[in-house]
This record gives C-alpha cells, sequence and structure tokens, in this order.
C-alpha cells in the first residue's frame, strides 16, 4: 500500500515538473538578455540603409526631418520602448510615424522610431516592419 502512495505522488509530482515545462518554456524562448537587448559600444546592431527602405519609409523619413504634416494623430507621439529592444532612454526621448503601408485599411504595421530631444534633428531613427517586433537602425 504505501508502494503504490509513493508510486502515485511520484507520478503527480512527474506531471507537475513536465506541464511547468511546457507552460515556461514558450516564456524562456522569447526572453531576451540585457545584452541582446542594448548593442553594446563597436557591435553593429541591425542597419537598413535609407535607400534600402520603402518608398513610403523614404517619404515618412522625409517627413520626418522637414517636421510634417502627418497623416495620423499618433505621428510624432512619445514611443515608449516597452519591447525594450531599442536601447534604453528615458520616456519621451523616443518618438513614433507611420509608414503608409500601400492597401491597408489601419496604420499597418510599419512605423520609423526616432530619438533625441529635437524631432526634427533626430539622434537615430530605426525602421520596424512588424509593429515594433524588430527593429532596423536606419543609415544615410
Amino acid at each position: 500500500m504505501l508502494k503504490a502512495a509513493a508510486a502515485k505522488a511520484y507520478q503527480t509530482g512527474l506531471a507537475l515538473i513536465v506541464g511547468a515545462a511546457f507552460v515556461v518554456s514558450p516564456l524562456l524562448a522569447g526572453a531576451r538578455t540585457a545584452a541582446e537587448q542594448e548593442p553594446q559600444a563597436g557591435v553593429s546592431a541591425d542597419v537598413v540603409a535609407l535607400s534600402d527602405l520603402p518608398r513610403e519609409g523614404r517619404a515618412t523619413y522625409a517627413l520626418i526631418l522637414s517636421g510634417g504634416p502627418f497623416a495620423h494623430d499618433k505621428d510624432g507621439t512619445v514611443f515608449g520602448n516597452r519591447e525594450r529592444i531599442l536601447p534604453r532612454q528615458q520616456r519621451g526621448y523616443y518618438r513614433e510615424y507611420t509608414v503608409r503601408t500601400p492597401g491597408s485599411r489601419d496604420r499597418g504595421a510599419r512605423r520609423i522610431v526616432c530619438g533625441g530631444s529635437v524631432p526634427q534633428q533626430p539622434d537615430a531613427c530605426y525602421y520596424t516592419s512588424d509593429h515594433y517586433s524588430s527593429f532596423r537602425k536606419i543609415i544615410e
């Protein structure tokens, strides 16, 4: 009888561990280390040449530098960097802008996010085509 109870407890414990592994493993797979979140000095991040952006991206970039006008109310508003993919900065450093997606009925997934104290003279700008899941630094 004691052996049966021990076996049952072992099976229950094993089932809990396996179940926990199924719950936790997707979370760990998507986790990013601090080194992955913030490029280190001397290490190049993913980049994209301004000339390689889609036509709509180049147009948005030109509007950013000229101060607008922008098509969407959300353009030029603070980007919170909640995804922690861009280098960490104080809140208000980054601003987001919509890159028009032909055929989309809403703002679509494409954005340019720029950082700096003067919006028309950004320190750096980043392009995302997948709604903040990844960014590439724009180089001229």
